[in-house]
């Protein structure tokens, strides 16, 4: 299975270099191709555009920022819309709106004949590296057993959620939990700093309870040091999730209010600077308490 990969960011390096250490034959492609040189020197074949790439391989995996970027790789100059090939399955890690992922879609099958299945991704740059990423998946259903196997490379569990878009409308549940959750973590933080409770100790006192998540874990000792580095999840990136939350609760007629305080905070910090910082730097909405930030 010759397969293709679009986007060498924060998790699509890990994705790809699995993808390398498990033996598949990896052609890859991004609009900065600096981003490549790493897995060039693993293996990887280099493309010179997704029109390439996409005539070139079986599987084609995209992952990069936000429905803008989906659209200008399938559309734009040299896109995949433009070398597509009819035995062609595209599966989309992104996370972008359901909407946008529908329309792709049917002009991919139109087009060129081609299937889509929308597979965001969610475990973060941890779980891509250590290959537990969980998939929410929508599209046919042959065609995504077919995919699994090159899946389970970086991923403990594919779930089909439904036809195409489906896995788009899990996604952004699964980000509106993220999200919000990162916000109310970092008021927990916060709180306990201010009671004269040592906030570093809230991690292990409540593993295994009610209160635990990977988020928690995760987060929660970041904020008590006010450790900001490596950057694991993007405020900005959370920021476009809420975003996406919110118009679907609206299109569906949905209302998300806890989702909308939760944009709304996100977009103060955001514009105080951490777009691009690590989601634990939300802590700082509620100020830098006694301790130095790094």
């Amino acid at each position: 299975m010759r397969v293709g990969f679009i986007g060498i960011g924060l998790m699509g390096l890990p994705i790809c270099q699995r993808l390398l250490r498990a033996g598949v034959d990896l052609q890859v492609w991004n609009r900065d191709q600096r981003k490549t040189i790493a897995l060039a020197q693993t293996g990887a074949k280099t493309a010179v555009s997704p029109q390439a790439l996409a005539a070139a391989v079986d599987v084609l995996l995209i992952c990069v920022s936000d429905s803008a970027a989906v659209s200008a790789v399938l559309q734009g100059p040299e896109g995949v819309l433009s070398g597509a090939h009819s035995s062609l399955i595209v599966v989309d890690h992104s996370s972008i709106t359901p909407d946008v992922t529908r329309q792709l879609a049917a002009e991919l099958q139109t087009r060129c004949g081609a299937y889509w299945i929308d597979a965001p991704v969610s475990g973060g740059v941890a779980g891509a590296e250590q290959g537990r990423l969980v998939i929410m998946a929508g599209g046919d259903a042959e065609r995504i057993t077919a995919v699994s196997p090159l899946l389970a490379h970086y991923s403990q569990r594919i779930t089909r959620m439904g036809d195409v878009g489906a896995g788009q409308v899990t996604k952004i549940c699964n980000q509106l939990i993220v999200a919000a959750n990162s916000l109310l973590i970092a008021e927990t933080v916060a709180l306990a700093e201010h009671a004269g409770v040592d906030a570093g100790l809230l991690a292990p006192a409540l593993a295994g309870g009610f209160a635990d998540s990977l988020p928690f874990q995760i987060l929660t000792p970041r904020m008590a040091e006010r450790r900001f580095e490596p950057v694991q999840w993007k405020v900005q990136t959370l920021l476009k999730d809420l975003g996406n939350a919110v118009a679907l609760g609206q299109a569906s007629a949905s209302p998300l209010p806890l989702a909308t305080a939760a944009r709304q905070l996100l977009q103060t910090h955001a514009d105080a600077g951490y777009a691009s910082a690590d989601l634990s730097s939300v802590i700082l909405l509620h100020g830098n308490s006694t301790r130095e930030t790094h």
